[in-house]
């Protein structure tokens, strides 16, 4: 069985932010799938999806420091400046951190590491809502 929807994250500042609970909540098809995978897909080129730390927020804000030291905004070597300071470098960091995940999902549950919760990369200012594609496929029960 497959199924597919959008989803729409909240908007959100500038750095990583847990999501699992509001990716969740639009996805109560899942506790239905006896076993499958879970695909999602940003729609944004300036935001990302990423797997890691669910418990310590100082993860989320370290890396966060790290790409801001790393992909700095108004480095004159940058041309792509046509929505702000923060374009060019919001592009990079999604390249980098990447638009999808595919996750495994069984007995209607995604099957997470204990210490793992899926992370919106906002890599603009202010990116406003975000888009996902969820593409569930599996054995349903």
């Amino acid at each position: 069985m497959w199924a597919q929807k959008k989803l729409t994250l909240r908007s959100r500042p500038r750095g990583f932010h847990l999501v699992t609970d509001e990716v969740l909540q639009q996805l109560p098809e899942l506790s239905h799938l006896k076993i499958g995978l879970l695909h999602l897909f940003i729609q944004h080129t300036s935001a990302s999806l990423a797997l890691n730390e669910n418990a310590d927020p100082t993860v989320r804000e370290d890396l966060e420091a790290f790409l801001n030291e790393h992909v700095p905004e108004n480095a004159p070597y940058f041309q792509h400046i046509y929505e702000g300071p923060d374009d060019m470098p919001a592009h990079i960091k999604s390249i980098l951190i990447g638009p999808s995940l595919t996750l495994p999902v069984s007995e209607g549950r995604l099957q997470l590491g204990t210490w793992q919760g899926i992370y919106l990369g906002e890599h603009r200012v202010r990116g406003g809502s975000r888009q996902l594609v969820a593409t569930i496929q599996g054995e349903y029960y």
